[in-house]
Formats: C-alpha cells, sequence, structure tokens
C-alpha cells in the first residue's frame, strides 16, 4: 500500500498531540510515511515536534517540521490546516472588543468571528498558494476558523480546486454527545442536516435499520436530560447543552448547531460573559499548560504511557476524512460545499453546510431540498454577512465590513457596528478604507 506525507499546517496547536496520535493509531488503515509540522512560531511548535518523534519512533514514521512555507509542501499528499492566526492574543481581542460594546464575544461567531476571519483568510490564501506551487495534487483539508468566511474565501479565490476540503467537527461533537446518550457510535448513525458552518440544524438522524432517532433526541433535549457524560466537568459545555435544550424548547422544527445560541439569544450570551475575562483567557490560563506539561512528560519519560494523551473528536473526524478520500471508501460526512442546487431556494454558490458522499473524486453532496421561511430567512442574512465580509478582507473595503457587522444578528445597530469597526481597525491594523 501507498504510504502518505502528511503535512500538519499548526504544528504548534494544542490540537496536534491528539492529531498526531490519531495518524499514529490508524497506520494500518491509512499508512503514512512523515508527518511534517509546519507553524510560523517555533516557541510553540518545538515541544510538541519533540514529543510527536517520541510517539512516531516505535512505527517507524517520520516526523520533520518546518517554519517556513517554501521549503514544506514538497511531495505532500495530504495538508492539513488548523491555523489560528494571531494566536491567543488576537483572539482575546476578538472576544473582548465586541463584549465592551454589549455585543456577543465569541471567536468565530458575530463580531468576533468577522476580526478572526479578517486574519485567518489572508494566512489561508498564502498557504494555499504555496501547497499548489509545491504539491499540485495534495488534497487541502481546511479546518481553520471561521470556517465559513474561510470556505467562502478559498471558493472565491480558488474557484476550480476540487482538491480543497473545508469542514468543521462542531457537527460531528454534537452527534457525538446524541451517540451517547442513545448508548451507540457515531460512525452507526446517519445524520441529515444543513446550514452555514456554526449555523445548521439537524433534520434527521438514523440508525442502521433507517429508524429515525431524532425525534426521541429532542424530546430528551426538551427534558434537559442530553449533557454528555464526558463533557459534564467543562461549565462551557454544560452552558451550552443548556442552551441547546433550551433551543429545542423554544422553537418547534429542527435541532440547531449549539453555535447558533449566540444569534438567537444574544443579549442573554452577553449579560452571562464576563467581559474581563473570556474563553480566550481560559485557554492561556489552563489548556496551553496542560499542553505543555503533557509534553514534558512525554519527552523526557520517552513514551506516552501515562502522559493522559487521546485522541479527539477533532483528530478522529480529519483522520476518518482522509482515509475516505486516499481509499475511495464513499463513506458520509458533513462538510462546507459550493450550493449548485442542493438547496433550491437558497444563494445559488453560497457554501453550505450538508451531508456529502466522500471518495477518491472529493465530495458529492447530498441534495436537502427547499428548506422552509424561517431557516432561509436567518440563512440568507447570515450567508449576506459572510460574502460581505470576505469582499472586505480581499478589497480592504470598510464599507462593506461595517454593512456585514450591521448584517450580522449579533450586532445589528449600524452604530455599534461603526464602534466595533473602529476599535478592530486600529488596534488590530487591518488597514480598511
Amino acid at each position: 500500500m501507498k504510504k502518505y506525507n502528511i503535512v500538519i499546517c499548526g504544528g504548534g496547536s494544542t490540537y496536534t498531540l491528539p492529531m498526531v496520535k490519531t495518524l499514529l493509531d490508524n497506520t494500518e488503515k491509512f499508512p503514512i510515511s512523515n508527518i511534517t509540522l509546519f507553524d510560523t512560531d517555533e516557541s510553540k511548535q518545538q515541544k510538541i515536534y519533540q514529543a510527536a518523534q517520541v510517539m512516531a519512533a516505535p512505527i517507524g514514521v517520520d516526523i520533520a517540521q518546518s517554519y517556513q512555507l517554501a521549503e514544506t509542501f514538497s511531495g505532500a499528499d495530504f495538508v492539513f490546516m488548523q491555523i489560528r492566526s494571531g494566536g491567543l492574543e488576537m483572539r482575546e481581542l476578538d472576544e473582548k472588543i465586541p463584549l465592551a460594546h454589549d455585543c456577543v464575544g465569541q471567536e468565530t461567531c458575530g463580531a468576533g468571528g468577522f476580526a478572526y476571519g479578517m486574519r485567518s483568510v489572508v494566512d489561508v490564501v498564502d498557504i494555499v498558494k504555496a501547497v499548489r506551487g509545491q504539491a499540485p495534487e495534495a488534497w487541502i483539508i481546511n479546518y481553520s476558523n471561521p470556517a465559513a468566511i474561510v470556505a467562502e474565501a478559498t471558493n472565491r479565490v480558488f474557484p476550480n480546486d476540487r482538491k480543497i476540503i473545508n469542514l468543521c467537527d462542531m457537527p460531528i461533537a454534537i452527534l457525538d454527545g446524541f451517540a451517547e446518550a442513545l448508548g451507540t457510535e457515531r460512525q452507526k448513525l446517519t445524520p441529515r442536516y444543513f446550514g452555514l458552518n456554526h449555523f445548521g440544524w439537524f433534520t434527521h438522524l438514523y440508525d442502521e435499520q433507517g429508524n429515525d432517532l431524532l425525534p426521541g433526541i429532542k424530546q430528551r433535549l426538551t427534558e434537559g436530560n442530553m449533557m454528555p457524560e464526558e463533557l459534564k466537568e467543562d461549565s462551557d459545555w454544560v452552558k451550552t447543552f443548556e442552551q441547546l435544550s433550551k433551543m429545542a424548547t423554544d422553537l418547534k422544527g429542527h435541532i440547531p448547531n449549539t453555535y447558533l445560541q449566540y444569534y438567537l439569544y444574544p443579549e442573554y450570551i452577553v449579560s452571562k460573559s464576563d467581559k474581563n475575562y473570556t474563553r480566550a483567557n481560559a485557554v492561556m490560563d489552563n489548556r496551553l499548560q496542560a499542553v505543555q506539561d503533557q509534553c514534558d512528560f512525554i519527552i523526557e519519560n520517552n513514551t506516552i504511557e501515562g502522559s493522559g494523551l487521546e485522541r479527539g473528536v477533532h483528530g478522529t473526524y480529519i483522520v476518518e476524512l482522509a482515509t475516505a478520500l486516499a481509499m475511495n471508501e464513499k463513506k458520509e460526512f458533513i462538510m462546507i460545499v459550493p450550493n449548485t442546487g442542493i438547496i433550491p431556494n437558497f444563494s445559488y454558490g453560497a457554501m453550505v453546510e450538508v451531508p456529502c458522499v466522500v471518495s477518491k473524486n472529493g465530495a458529492e453532496p447530498i441534495h436537502v431540498g427547499e428548506i422552509d421561511t424561517f431557516y432561509k430567512g436567518l440563512m440568507e442574512s447570515q450567508y449576506a454577512y459572510e460574502k460581505l465580509t470576505v469582499d472586505a478582507i480581499l478589497n480592504r473595503d470598510y464599507d462593506a465590513a461595517l454593512k456585514a457587522l450591521t448584517l450580522n444578528r449579533t450586532v445589528v445597530n449600524v452604530d455599534t457596528a461603526k464602534s466595533i469597526l473602529d476599535a478592530f481597525n486600529t488596534q488590530m491594523q487591518f488597514n480598511l478604507k
């Protein structure tokens, strides 16, 4: 069997070691010759690289690292993109500037997602150009946030590149929660889903016998009885599932992605937010140190045994997708693809998130059909925001940026949008004109 060369962009990410572990655990099904970690921040990547070397040595997989685009992608078969442009320091501003104006402060939704997108798109486009210059046939699996804006931009800049795959693991994380509640495995469930990234709904959930289990899930949500056991210790996730239960109770119809809480209850979200200590602060204070400690343990003991390192939803889903592409498995995945009639009464060409059948030829979306007025109205407005945001990024256009933020349901007011935009423009030097 062919052995594949993998490049992980964002090698210094806290998600990298679980990703590497997942790859190494699956080499019988998805053989690997080499894994290269790429990051522009040497201080963040170095220990992760050393720990990855310890993990890979017994299996005979080579681990390399790089800090320069020009010398990274030659010979690559797959490029996994998980970059965080600006790092956690910029994420903190993404969250705190909107909160200072009584708007939702979240890294991918609302004004915070807009600011994150202003940085991410530029870097993602540069990386894709570098990949295509060195490895024209490599699959690029992009799950860098904000995925909706990044997907819109890559589709616009590289319209004919069928080997750029955009996706997000959040629907899968939700499905894992559903599977746990049902006492089964996610891989035994077949979801039907539509929307935009972080802005979608589950319509059906079939088991292996074709039974729709979603009505039972909705009943449990309305009873407040759906919190996955493994997430009960994380207060942010507890709040997230509480809001999912509220959404399922308040609005009849499909079960929403958890991220819709930010758009449907923005005032409540702001009222429960700490404007001085956001999720970015929690990650910096806790997760970063935990990953460093884990790396130190692996390096010092020359083993991952006892380190507590586990696979995550994030890595598992990406490796499953890469395997389906390489091995022509024709499995279903929820992905972000152009709307070419998948949802006939929604904007043609918009990047929609829907189930797709994945083979060696890429993603073949499954037809959704027309959607009801409520969902269509929400999605058209959100897509207009995403489209204008990409206009603003690619053209450095202040007017497009202001209109984008005004359209976003977490902002709405023009004066507020202008104040937030001006703060972003000054503090982050976006140079919008």
